[in-house]
């Protein structure tokens, strides 16, 4: 079993008598349903609906003094903090950026756990494992407590890329994407039954009216990696913008209308010269691009 540090991984806690409370007011998922076993994929959003910032939630033990620890991206830590905070007012919590001493660490393709730090499953996909919430110096000792063998990060990367999971700041933009437009209501990062959460009235009309035109799709490529942030191109016409590669496979957020006229057209999705083959996930639930297509031609073959 691999293991490897995440370092673009931050930890910011939420703390106090109402953290529950409060954080179940804000974030997507339903933070009464997270335990010391169970973490759950959540999003802070605007009043807009797109997302600030995505994180995993995760409680302590009570031995452990307990409350809320946000596996969230470093690089955005201060500003979930301060954006939690703004929405504090008269609430008892304490919210703390932790990420100067917290790193966290992913393990997959085997089982198990460790005594070490908050170990939790990863709640988008069993297949990408189990995270660590742990001081970084521990990294070896976790990893050989689990078993596992501890690799660059390049090679959870190379893994969350085949599974087809995409990742802010690379596969979508902060603040200008939609959860539906980055698959978080295909990977339990939503959920529609828990009540109010800000920007909730948006995302819960997109999910009913099933109006998300554009998301993340993974592809497979043939030869050099296309360039992150290049256009998708099809029929001449711009379809999307490239996300993640890595050894022949990829992410791209994708307009879903456009993609499947291409399909239908027979007309190859490409990046400049690399041409673009789509593969839908196992836990893609959407209505994929190809899949209409093709079952008009075989109701056309039937008829």
């Amino acid at each position: 079993m691999p293991a490897a540090l995440l370092p673009d991984r931050g930890v910011v806690k939420v703390a106090g008598e109402s953290a529950e409370q409060f954080l179940n007011g804000l974030l997507t998922a339903d933070i009464g349903k997270v335990t010391p076993d169970c973490a759950a994929f959540a999003a802070l959003l605007t009043p807009q609906g797109k997302i600030i910032v995505d994180c995993i939630a995760v409680e302590a033990p009570p031995k452990a003094g307990g409350g809320f620890f946000l596996d969230c991206p470093r690089a955005l830590a201060p500003s979930l903090v301060d954006k939690l905070n703004f929405y504090k007012l008269r609430a008892k919590v304490i919210i703390e950026n932790l990420s100067e001493s917290l790193g966290v660490l992913a393990a997959w393709g085997g089982s198990g756990g460790t005594k070490y730090g908050l170990c939790y499953a990863d709640p988008r996909l069993p297949a990408l494992g189990l995270r660590v919430m742990i001081p970084p110096h521990l990294a070896r000792a976790v990893s050989e407590s689990l078993n596992a063998e501890l690799v660059d990060v390049k090679l959870y990367e190379a893994h969350r890329i085949a599974l087809g999971i995409p990742r802010g700041g690379t596969d979508f933009v902060y603040g200008d994407a939609f959860p539906h437009e980055t698959d978080m209501d295909q990977l339990n990062g939503v959920d529609f039954a828990k009540g109010c959460f800000v920007g909730q009235e948006v995302v819960s009309r997109i999910e009913h009216r099933g109006t998300a035109r554009t998301r993340v799709v993974p592809f497979a490529y043939e030869g050099f990696a296309p360039d992150a942030g290049a256009a998708v191109t099809a029929l001449q016409k711009t379809v999307g913008t490239l996300g993640s590669t890595n050894a022949g496979r990829g992410l791209a957020m994708l307009r879903l209308d456009r993609v499947e006229e291409a399909i239908s057209a027979g007309t190859p999705l490409v990046s400049g010269d690399i041409t673009l083959q789509l593969i839908k996930p196992d836990w893609a639930r959407f209505q994929f691009p190809g899949s209409a297509s093709s079952k008009a031609a075989a109701s056309k073959v039937a008829g």
